[in-house]
């Protein structure tokens, strides 16, 4: 630009913009930017300033402000401002709880207890069979139903908290964020305070849930899928039969 005024004076050149630029950034700086309580500068044993957000090392306090008004320290301010925002939502999710107990609002209904976890149950899975249907003359009956097949889980609680009883649910892919989504899965979730929840990955084939008649009893059987938690042993037991 031409500088009036000063005869003999041309063009400015860009070493004396940038000059004129960085003195113009620092002044803004000062106004706004107290030294004493910024996070990324640190003055080494040299006694230069460096910006630990961006590596880059200053002569003194004016460049070093000049800096963080440049295009460079704006852009990795926002970047660490972006991280860390996901950081925090992540940690509040983690919080939250990845696998929820019980019907949806059954929580809000009674207070929740705080314990303090101690780990994971020891557990036991067995397979089971459904014993196949026989005829009055105690012959296996060819024409009915296959036997269904299934899973007994024997879940051990020896430190449970008095007043406590385990509850199970059974949760698909899509309610969890700890394995990638897959609808050839679900799990049986069982939840048990002090311990940590456990849940057992199984095959996303329909569960035998109603009750059903029994024929050779006469009355109204076992349901093909149950739970009974033994308080003298502090067993819980879950029976799965799959359709």
């Amino acid at each position: 630009m031409d500088r009036g005024g000063n005869k003999g004076a041309g063009i400015a050149g860009s070493s004396e913009t940038n000059v004129d630029r960085r003195e113009r950034l620092r002044k803004l700086a000062m106004e706004s930017i107290d030294l004493a309580k910024d996070p990324y500068i640190l003055r080494n044993h040299l006694g230069s300033l460096e910006c630990r957000l961006c590596l880059t090392i200053h002569t003194n306090e004016g460049s070093y402000l000049a800096h963080t008004q440049g295009k460079k320290h704006q852009t990795n301010l926002a970047r660490r401002a972006a991280k860390e925002a996901k950081e925090l939502a992540q940690r509040e999710q983690n919080q939250m709880g990845l696998l929820t107990m019980g019907p949806p609002g059954a929580m809000d209904q009674t207070p929740k207890k705080q314990f303090v976890k101690i780990g994971r149950p020891g557990y036991k899975i067995t397979k089971v069979r459904e014993p196949a249907p026989m005829t009055s003359e105690g012959h296996y009956d060819a024409h009915a139903r296959q036997p269904r097949i299934g899973l007994l889980f024997q879940i051990q609680y020896p430190e449970i908290k008095d007043g406590v009883k385990p509850l199970y649910r059974f949760m698909s892919t899509f309610e969890q964020r700890v394995e990638p989504q897959n609808r050839a899965w679900q799990y049986l979730v069982v939840a048990a305070e002090p311990y940590e929840s456990v849940a057992f990955k199984l095959q996303a084939r329909e569960i035998e849930r109603g009750e059903e008649e029994d024929d050779r009893a006469g009355g109204v059987g076992e349901p093909p899928t149950w739970s009974h938690w033994d308080p003298d042993t502090k067993t819980y037991t879950i029976q799965v039969l799959f359709k």
